[in-house]
């Protein structure tokens, strides 16, 4: 939790820390007694992760926590493709799913942020970290598969899916209840926000573009009868039973306010494709 504290905080002690190069030696190099006192230091901590890796590692999915796996294996020369709808959760809707979501972890154990990985209990100690590291972040409706690619069709179906989508408009769309969702491999379940109002009529819709753009390139289509939802919360394993009957005792959230009709609405007015680590603008709506 410090360590999250320090993330959102001033990075003020690491400029005061960094060693000084004026106490080299001078234009005959170092004396014996420097050379003698470096070598006693302790040696410098390895290097970020993404300075060593090779230009071809693709994190298909975290597998830092307990039996996470990827849903296909990393192969040498292939990357990961992804093609959603980026969305932001309003700030004044925060503060109430923040509270919700302690009342679910208070249920069920085990759970953690999505993306980021953290456990939910431990979050939960600080409100405002809570809404900043769950909620104020960007969440993903996905408009296909993850599914790994070879190097040579990145610039086809980057090409392809701009050409499909360039007549598109903007639209809004309404999260309108709470559901559960497990994994095709069952190694793990997410509390999820799902579309089932407004928005789902045009999200079904890039669905089938994005299809017509995979099935051209050999690539697996979307589910036959799509969901389109944001994924909050995960847990290893099948837990679906235990998180639905979190989310049915918690009746204030289990589905939108009558008055209201859905839990928050967005709007849609971007479609982004990350291929590895790099992420390619599809379509964007002037606002």
């Amino acid at each position: 939790m410090e360590a999250l504290r320090a993330t959102y905080g001033s990075d003020s002690d690491d400029a005061a820390s960094a060693p000084s190069i004026s106490s080299r030696g001078g234009a005959n190099g170092d004396s014996r007694q420097d050379r003698s006192n470096r070598q006693q230091l302790e040696p410098l901590p390895p290097p970020p992760l993404d300075l060593v890796q090779t230009p071809n590692y693709v994190d298909l999915s975290a597998t830092a926590q307990g039996d996470r796996i990827r849903s296909f294996p990393h192969t040498e020369g292939n990357y990961a493709l992804h093609v959603y709808i980026p969305v932001i959760i309003p700030t004044p809707i925060r503060s109430q799913l923040a509270l919700f979501v302690k009342r679910i972890s208070s249920v069920v154990p085990g759970l953690y942020a999505v993306d980021v990985d953290y456990p939910i209990a431990e979050l939960c100690m600080d409100d405002m970290v809570l809404e900043q590291v769950l909620l104020g972040r960007e969440f993903h409706i996905s408009l296909g598969r993850t599914v790994p690619i070879q190097v040579h069709q990145i610039d086809s179906i980057v090409a392809m899916l701009r050409q499909k989508f360039i007549n598109q408009r903007g639209y809004t769309i309404d999260f309108n209840k709470w559901d559960v969702f497990v994994n095709d491999e069952k190694t793990r379940s997410f509390l999820s926000l799902e579309v089932i109002g407004g928005g789902l009529s045009e999200i079904t819709k890039q669905i089938r573009i994005v299809d017509v753009t995979y099935r051209l390139h050999g690539l697996p289509e979307f589910y036959k009868n799509p969901r389109p939802h944001i994924s909050l919360l995960w847990a290893l394993g099948d837990t679906s039973y235990s998180l639905k009957q979190a989310v049915d005792i918690d009746r204030s959230y289990k589905k939108a306010t009558p008055s209201s009709g859905h839990i928050f609405t967005s709007k849609i007015s971007s479609i982004e494709c990350k291929i590895g680590k790099k992420t390619y603008s599809i379509w964007k709506f002037p606002e």
